[in-house]
């Protein structure tokens, strides 16, 4: 067996014992409830609002029609279901017209 065999072994070994250490940690520990924060600002164009969220994995949503402030705060409430979730909801001033706090309240049967 060459050096370069022999250190990349030993580095691969060092690897995998961080990695079970940091699962283990991970899974001993309780967990955490998070809270999440959604925004809904209407456009700046006047065709709908967006919802603004870092829990939302491709960024913001996009919602138009008659309906389109109220479809996006069922949206969050729905995507937030295992999380406490704040929903403000601005006007074309920025100013908070709504909040709407939901709780978390996903049960597995």
């Amino acid at each position: 067996m060459k050096f370069y065999e022999l250190e990349f072994l030993e580095l691969h070994d060092i690897a995998d014992a961080r990695l079970t250490e940091d699962l283990t940690k991970r899974w001993s520990q309780p967990a955490v409830s998070s809270m999440h924060l959604y925004e809904v600002r209407p456009r700046k164009d006047h065709r709908g609002v967006d919802l603004i969220s870092d829990a939302l994995l491709f960024g913001g949503l996009w919602y138009a029609g008659p309906n389109a402030a109220s479809n996006a705060v069922d949206y969050a409430k729905h995507r937030s279901r295992a999380h406490t979730a704040v929903i403000r909801v601005y006007d074309d001033a920025g100013n908070v017209i709504g909040t709407h706090e939901h709780k978390g309240d996903f049960k597995e049967w």
